[in-house]
C-alpha cells in the first residue's frame, strides 16, 4: 500500500471509531510507531481537526466528516455476501435496517460496480433455514442490541428449557453471540439475581424499559472464556469501601470479575472464579474494609486464612 491510500486508509479509520490507538494502527499497516505520528502530522496539516492525547490515543473532532466515500471492486463485492448473510442469521428487525444501510450504500458506488452487485446477488446463496427466532418476536436481536447499547434493562418472556410456562424476566445483556445454529445473550437475570444465557428463540416478546442498568458489567469475552473454558465456578459477591478503591484497580479482572454496583458508601463486586482459596487470599488484602456477602464457603475459606495466620504469628 502507498502512503497516499494508506492515509486514506488511517483516516477512515479514525472516523469509525471514537478513539484509534497508534499501535494498533502501526500493527494494521505493518509500519513503525514513528511513521504513525509522522501520518497524522500529514494529516493535520492538510486541516483534518485530529485531536491526541498521550496513552489515550487519537481521535476526530465532533461533527467533522469526509465527502462520499469510493468503495474498490473488492470491497463492493463484500457486501452481496454480507447481505445474504443478513437474510439468513438475523431477524426481520435487524435485516431491515440493514437492507435500508445498503441502499445509502450501493448510492454512492459506481454504476460498474452497482452493475457488478446485481449480477452477483443470484450468484451468491446461504443454505441456513434452521436459524429461527419466535414468531412472536422478530426483533429480538435488534432490541438486544439497544439494551446493549443504551445500557437500559429490558424486560422479556421465556420459556426455559424443560418448563412449560414462560416467565417475565428483567435482564441486563452484556452482549450477544451466536454458537450451533442459535443467537445467545449472556445477560444479568434480576429475576436469578445471577447470570444467566438466554436462547433467541426461546424469548417470545421483547421491551426495552426506562430502566438503567443497575451494574457495571465485564466485556463479553470474559465471559465467554469463563463459560467455554472453566468448570466448578464459583459466583463471589463482595462489598469494598469506596476509600480502598485505589487498592482493587485492574487486578479484579485476574480474580473473575463480572460486575460492579455503586452505592453511596460502597461499591457491590460480582465475580465469578474457580478458586475460593485463590479469591480469598486476595480478599485478605482489602479487609477490613470489605465485607464477603456470598457464598458461604468464602467465608469459611478466609476464616481458616486468618486462623492460619494467626497461628503463625504465634509461634
Amino acid at each position: 500500500m502507498n502512503r497516499f491510500d494508506r492515509i486514506t486508509a488511517i483516516l477512515i479509520q479514525l472516523q469509525s471509531r471514537r478513539i484509534v490507538k497508534a499501535q494498533d494502527l502501526a500493527d494494521r499497516f505493518e509500519i513503525s510507531l514513528r511513521t504513525v505520528y509522522r501520518d497524522m502530522n500529514t494529516l493535520a496539516e492538510a486541516g483534518v481537526p485530529i485531536m491526541g492525547e498521550a496513552g489515550v490515543g487519537y481521535s476526530i473532532m465532533d461533527g467533522y466528516r469526509l465527502p462520499p466515500i469510493m468503495f474498490t471492486k473488492e470491497e463492493a463485492r463484500t457486501f452481496i455476501t454480507a447481505e445474504k448473510l443478513m437474510e439468513k442469521f438475523t431477524d426481520e428487525s435487524t435485516m431491515t435496517h440493514h437492507q435500508s444501510a445498503m441502499y445509502k450504500i450501493k448510492a454512492v458506488l459506481k454504476s460498474s460496480d452497482k452493475n457488478m452487485m446485481e449480477s452477483l446477488e443470484n450468484l451468491i446463496q446461504v443454505r441456513r433455514n434452521n436459524i429461527t427466532f419466535n414468531a412472536a418476536s422478530n426483533n429480538t436481536l435488534d432490541n438486544l442490541i439497544k439494551s446493549i447499547s443504551e445500557k437500559k434493562v429490558a424486560k422479556i418472556c421465556y420459556a426455559a428449557m424443560g418448563v412449560t410456562e414462560p416467565s417475565d424476566r428483567l435482564i441486563e445483556p452484556v452482549g450477544i453471540y451466536h454458537e450451533t445454529n442459535y443467537w445467545y445473550t449472556v445477560a444479568f437475570c434480576h429475576l436469578r439475581n445471577a447470570y444467566r444465557n438466554f436462547r433467541s428463540d426461546r424469548i417470545s416478546n421483547i421491551e426495552i424499559t426506562e430502566q438503567s442498568f443497575q451494574y457495571k458489567h465485564a466485556p463479553l469475552d470474559d465471559f465467554l472464556h469463563h463459560f467455554s473454558e472453566q468448570k466448578n465456578l464459583h459466583l463471589i459477591v463482595i462489598q469494598v469501601d469506596k476509600i480502598i478503591l485505589r487498592f482493587v484497580g485492574t487486578q479484579k479482572y485476574y480474580f473473575g470479575f463480572v460486575s460492579e454496583k455503586m452505592t453511596e458508601q460502597y461499591l457491590e463486586m460480582t465475580f465469578l472464579t474457580e478458586s475460593l482459596e485463590g479469591f480469598a487470599r486476595w480478599y485478605l488484602m482489602l479487609a477490613p474494609n470489605a465485607k464477603v456477602i456470598e457464598p458461604v464457603a468464602l467465608k469459611e475459606k478466609i476464616q481458616e486464612l486468618v486462623t492460619a495466620i494467626t497461628t503463625s504469628i504465634q509461634n
